[in-house]
C-alpha cells in the first residue's frame, strides 16, 4: 500500500486503470473535461501491476479499476466520479485539490 501511497502524493489527480477497460475510459475523459491533468496508471503495463492492483484492492477499490484518488484522498471508482459529477461535486474536489482552476 505504501507504493499506491507514494503515487498519489504526486499529483493531484491519480487515476489506476487498465488499458482495456472502458469505464476506466470513460473516468479519465470525464476528468480531463474539466482540464484537470491527472497522473495516469495503466497498472496492466506494469511489472508490478498486480501489486498494485491488490494494494487497491486492499484500499477498499471494488472493482480494483478504475480507481480515482483527488487530493490524495481515494474518491473510488466510476461509479462514485460519476456520481460526484451528477450532484455537481467533482468540479468542487478538483477545485479544492488545485487540479484545476477558474
Amino acid at each position: 500500500m505504501e507504493m499506491v501511497t507514494n503515487l498519489v502524493g504526486e499529483k493531484p489527480v491519480v487515476i489506476f486503470s487498465k488499458s482495456s477497460c472502458c469505464m476506466s475510459h470513460t473516468v479519465k475523459t470525464l476528468i480531463l473535461s474539466f482540464g484537470a491533468n491527472p497522473r495516469m496508471i495503466e497498472i496492466d503495463k506494469l511489472e508490478n501491476g498486480e501489486e498494485i492492483e491488490s494494494a487497491l484492492v486492499g484500499l477498499g477499490c471494488k472493482p480494483s479499476v478504475p480507481a480515482v484518488f483527488i487530493g490524495q484522498k481515494l474518491i473510488g471508482g466510476a461509479n462514485e466520479v460519476i456520481s460526484l459529477n451528477l450532484q455537481n461535486k467533482l468540479p468542487q474536489l478538483l477545485l479544492a485539490a488545485k487540479a484545476i482552476f477558474i
